[in-house]
This record gives C-alpha cells, sequence and structure tokens, in this order.
C-alpha cells in the first residue's frame, strides 16, 4: 500500500485540517448558541469562558491552515500546465478537467469556489473569535453583535461545506498526484 507525496498533502488538507474544522464549527455553533441563547439568564463560568476562546482561536488557526495548504501547496499543482503535445493529462488535473465538457463544470464552478469564496472560511472564523476574545462574558449584553457572530460561524460553516464538498468532487474526476512514493503497508 502507498500513496504520493501530493496525495498525502490533499489528504492533510481535505481530510485533515478541512473536515476537522468542519466538526469543530458544528461545535462552536452549538456551544455559542447554548451560552448566549436569549433564555439562558445563568452567568458563563470562567473556565467556560476560557475554553471557548481557545477553542474559536484554535478553529480560526485551523481554517487558515486549510486554505493556506490548499492555495499554496495543492492549488499549484492542480494548476500545472502541460507541455504541448501531452496526450495523456493525468498529471494535470485543471487540463484534464477542462479537456472534457462533462467535467469541466467541476473546474469553472467547483474550483472557483475554491480560489474565492472558500477565503470567508478563515476570515468569517477569525471575525468570531475576535469578538469573543474582546467582549468575552459581556456579549451577552450585545444581542446584535452576537447574532452576527452566529451569522459569521454560519456562514464560515457553510462556505467550509461547500469547499469541501467541491474538492471531494474535484479531486474524484482529477486527482492530484505525483511526486515521492510512501510506502505505508507491504503485500505479502
Amino acid at each position: 500500500m502507498e500513496i504520493t507525496a501530493r496525495s498525502l498533502w490533499t489528504l492533510v488538507h481535505g481530510m485533515g485540517f478541512g473536515a476537522l474544522y468542519l466538526l469543530a464549527c458544528s461545535g462552536a455553533l452549538v456551544e455559542l448558541h447554548r451560552r448566549y441563547a436569549p433564555g439562558n439568564a445563568g452567568a458563563m463560568p470562567a473556565r467556560d469562558e476560557s475554553f471557548l476562546r481557545i477553542y474559536l482561536v484554535a478553529m480560526a488557526a485551523l481554517a487558515w491552515l486549510t486554505v493556506l495548504t490548499g492555495a499554496y501547496i495543492i492549488y499549484p499543482w492542480y494548476r500545472a500546465v502541460a507541455p504541448p503535445g501531452t496526450a495523456d493529462l493525468a498529471a494535470f488535473p485543471q487540463r484534464l478537467l477542462m479537456a472534457s465538457p462533462s467535467t469541466s463544470a467541476w473546474h469553472s464552478l467547483g474550483m472557483e469556489w475554491k480560489e474565492h469564496v472558500a477565503w470567508l472560511v478563515p476570515i468569517s472564523i477569525t471575525m468570531a473569535a475576535a469578538v469573543v476574545l474582546e467582549y468575552g462574558r459581556n456579549l451577552k449584553n450585545h444581542p446584535q453583535l452576537r447574532a452576527t457572530v452566529l451569522c459569521f460561524v454560519w456562514v464560515s460553516l457553510l462556505a467550509a461545506g461547500i469547499a469541501g464538498f467541491f474538492g471531494a468532487m474535484i479531486n474524484k474526476n482529477a486527482p492530484v498526484e505525483g511526486g515521492a512514493r510512501i510506502h505505508i503497508l507491504s503485500g505479502k
């Protein structure tokens, strides 16, 4: 059993950082709603407040790791230009997708989303973390700001989910391959 170095980076980006972020985002939504719900009159203990702050900062770091590994490690491999006259486009994922009318939309819609809109994920969760860091327990006294934080976490979750879906479909149709082979298990 083996995997290429580029496939490993794609796995780390999508199934490592990206999937973990989606799980963390759903947990953040539940926790933010639970703590700042209009009917919840109890004060948040200091330990819980610290946990929420650390959780959101870690989520922001995870979101930035996901986007930066996608943009600066995987994306250049995806956009590799095939030399003129190349018949086998398997090593050139963007060109492979664009070569067929049945897969060209994965590039024109899916990769465009990942290139541009996916940047909303780390930006919006960083904003939410910054507001929680700044206001802490006092966020309960600012309903409009609290609603804005929840909205930005939702935006982050939706943008990440759509980007993850497009990434999986693009990788299914035109995987980023190449680089050194990494042997995981040897067969009998």
